[in-house]
């Protein structure tokens, strides 16, 4: 299992550890209008899954720009950032980014993506801030869990992951 800490705090993972070369798990999360969405629902696209602690934190908020900046024209790419709070703070947050089609979804209800994807802090019951590239196909191509919950993922190595994804 991947070895965290938050705000220097060791924190335990619920879940199985995802690899590079495995299928994605399943999750069922919900979008800003309470409605169910599955990975599923983004079948046959390249997906950046930018898991995050809360979009209400600066670097939290910094890791959703980022991505859905330099990703949002990239033909037949979804960026999804999943964290645990409220839809309706995450709606709140949409309103007030700037940003144009991104898709934040809540795992509060069921911890559904936090388990499947082995990043739910058992703790603070709040998402480790991590990165996975699933491609077209729905194999895991890119896995960044980052060690230091308060510090920035690598964007770079992320976002190559992504534009080399089919």
């Amino acid at each position: 299992m991947a070895t965290v800490t938050f705000k220097n705090n060791p924190v335990t993972l619920i879940g199985q550890e995802v690899k590079v070369g495995e299928k994605a798990p399943s999750f069922t999360v919900l979008a800003n209008d309470l409605s169910p969405v599955t990975l599923e629902a983004s079948a046959g696209k390249v997906r950046l899954i930018s898991a995050v602690p809360s979009v209400d934190t600066g670097v939290c908020d910094a890791q959703t720009r980022r991505f859905n900046e330099e990703l949002s024209n990239v033909e037949n790419v979804e960026v999804l950032t999943i964290s645990m709070d409220l839809p309706f703070a995450q709606k709140r947050w949409c309103a007030a980014s700037g940003l144009e089609n991104v898709h934040t979804y809540s795992d509060h209800r069921d911890a559904s993506f936090g388990e499947a994807f082995g990043v739910l802090m058992q703790e603070l019951r709040l998402l480790a801030r991590a990165v996975f590239v699933v491609d077209s196909n729905d194999v895991v191509t890119y896995v960044e869990y980052v060690a230091e919950g308060t510090t920035h993922p690598n964007y770079e190595a992320a976002i190559e992951a992504v534009k080399a994804a089919k």
